[in-house]
């Protein structure tokens, strides 16, 4: 029996990496189903990201893939995400929600949120980022820009001639 019937996790998932796979094998550690927020296009360029993104069919097909190999599919359902709280504000009998450090601060607020519509506030779990080779956490800007892949191995820069 896991320690959790319903858990949370979000994000946008582009160019899913070791660090995206961190966050979501934790909350189906943690849980025994677990939706899965997915940023949608709409939600996308509200972020700031310095990149580009994968449209939301690409990165919802990749996280499908995933989530079938590692034999996760069926415990998960992936909702899309127009805002930063998704669900999690609403109740739906959640019990968790899984975060990295640098989201941690959008789960503070999710339960101040949830505490004045006088829901229960969630378990956070935060996980550590994820290093790449050379300690710093992998990220998909930095899998954008060329500086590693998406296990966080260093690729080699490719100098003019």
């Amino acid at each position: 029996m896991k320690k959790y019937e319903k858990v949370a996790v979000g994000g946008t998932f582009d160019e899913l990496h070791r660090g995206h796979k961190a966050l979501i094998d934790k909350a189906f550690e943690i849980g025994e189903k677990v939706v899965i927020g997915l940023s949608s296009d709409e939600f996308v360029p509200k972020m700031g990201k310095p990149h580009k993104t994968a449209t939301y069919a690409e990165r919802l097909e990749e996280l499908e893939a995933f989530l079938e190999k590692s034999g996760l599919a069926k415990r998960a359902e992936i909702v899309p995400l127009n805002d930063p709280y998704g669900l999690t504000i609403s109740g739906k009998g959640l019990d968790a929600l899984v975060v990295s450090k640098e989201t941690e601060s959008t789960a503070a607020k999710i339960n101040k949120i949830r505490t004045e519509a006088g829901l229960p506030p969630l378990k956070i779990i935060t996980i550590s980022m994820v290093p790449a080779e050379n300690s710093i956490p992998i990220s998909t800007t930095r899998i954008r820009r060329g500086e590693i892949d998406r296990n966080g191995h260093l690729l080699k820069s490719t100098q003019k001639q």
